[in-house]
């Protein structure tokens, strides 16, 4: 087995989810995690990506947590991240989440910089800062938009600053 040919096998069993039930998917991707070695911050990732997108946050978080002790390679820690944040946000412990996240945005910027301010803008709403929660979203949508990408930055800004 070559990392690439694991990492196809990984994709194409994501690819598939809703062709599986809950417990026959987190199977499947128990399975390929099993190939790792013990302790791969990799396998303990995508179990807990498993236990997350068939509704066990609870499940999956410890996971996370494992994941990001180790060296999770490449966008897969940030992604970690994000999810974790999620997860909890998901539990009821929304400022967990919120430091999570923006700790994260402190990290760097990538490509899942929206995503990481979506699952911010979730858990700030679930925090009760409804305000700043449509900054963060407006702000993050602002770059993305064909025209008003100005004009929408300084609502953005205005609503966190009133």
């Amino acid at each position: 087995m070559t990392d690439e040919d694991w990492e196809r096998r990984v994709a194409a069993a994501w690819a598939s989810i809703d062709e599986y039930d809950e417990d026959a998917f987190r199977a499947v991707i128990g399975g390929l995690a099993a190939e790792l070695p013990d302790g791969h911050p990799v396998a303990a990732f995508e179990r807990a990506c498993a236990y997350d997108s068939t509704g066990r946050p609870d499940l999956a978080e410890p996971l996370y947590r494992a994941a990001l002790t180790g060296e999770l390679p490449g966008e897969r820690r940030r992604r970690a991240v994000i999810q974790l944040a999620s997860s909890v946000r998901n539990l009821g412990r929304p400022q967990e989440s919120i430091d999570l996240l923006t700790a994260e945005l402190g990290r760097g910027s990538d490509h899942l910089d929206d995503a990481v301010r979506c699952v911010l803008a979730l858990a700030l709403t679930d925090a009760g800062r409804e305000r700043e929660a449509v900054s963060v979203a407006v702000g993050a949508l602002a770059r993305h938009l064909p025209r008003y990408q100005r004009s929408m930055a300084a609502y953005a800004k205005a609503l966190a600053d009133p």
